[in-house]
């Protein structure tokens, strides 16, 4: 099954670290977010993936570009340059690169790899991770039958937490996910008959799509308890890092 990751945006919030590339390639650890997200699926036999680029796209393809060199222990003939690999521990991904333009929304985006898609896919955004199960959301994907569904997450709290025994602090949660409510947390499944819900670049798939999809009762929601943390600012960065660097990140299961 394909994997469309939304890649494109500007990731203004991020400015620090987006001034010279695209947010999907700000690093958690030594590893592009984007390798990261790609990891979660990977790690449920989802291998096939298309990045759809806008804003500095290139630096996204010259990272894949090289990504198997980088990644491998090779012989060169500086004579006629030809390479013979020794061994390499690139993982065995497709990657397919797609220029979906600068300014394209993200519904925009997905409308245009439409020639890619024949078939259930799924979708996800560039600035993001969790540990879903990723099998479990197809499952019910295809069990409810309908055209599309939305991970429902619990949005990150705003402060810290504090679990008080009486006036003594028990515990302190930083950014704790809320118990209250829920919000689109990303990864989606699609039927291909999403496509006609979008009319072109100008659409957010969260606007007019989803909202005519569940207007249509065509929209499922698939629960996440689970970790779920996006990377829209410096700190949430520095928390992703600290997770990653503790050897005890949540989506990461490979």
């Amino acid at each position: 099954m394909k994997v469309i990751l939304l890649a494109g945006g500007l990731g203004t919030r991020l400015a620090e670290h987006t001034e010279t590339r695209p947010k999907p390639m700000v690093e958690i650890g030594r590893y592009p977010i984007l390798w990261h997200i790609m990891g979660i699926y990977a790690a449920h036999g989802c291998n096939d993936f298309i990045v759809a680029c806008g804003y500095k796209g290139d630096v996204i393809k010259q990272y894949f570009d090289t990504f198997f060199i980088h990644h491998s222990d090779y012989t060169v003939n500086l004579r006629d340059g030809v390479k013979q690999v020794v061994s390499s521990h690139a993982p065995d991904w497709q990657v397919t690169l797609v220029d979906t333009g600068v300014q394209t929304m993200t519904g925009g985006r997905i409308k245009r790899l439409a020639r890619f898609l024949d078939s259930t896919f799924m979708v996800t955004y560039g600035d993001g991770v969790a540990d879903v199960d990723i099998s479990a959301l197809v499952e019910f994907h295809k069990d409810h039958g309908k055209i599309a569904t939305v991970t429902a997450v619990r949005p990150t709290a705003r402060f810290g937490a504090l679990a008080l025994d009486g006036e003594r602090v028990a515990e302190f949660v930083e950014k704790p996910q809320s118990s209250a409510g829920w919000i689109n947390g990303g990864f989606f499944v699609f039927e291909p008959q999403a496509l006609e819900y979008i009319e072109g670049d100008s659409v957010s798939l969260e606007r007019e799509p989803l909202e005519n999809l569940a207007r249509d009762g065509q929209l499922m929601a698939y629960r996440h308890e689970g970790f779920w943390q996006p990377m829209d600012t410096l700190r949430e960065k520095r928390i992703l890092d600290g997770l990653w660097e503790s050897g005890k990140a949540p989506w990461k299961k490979w």
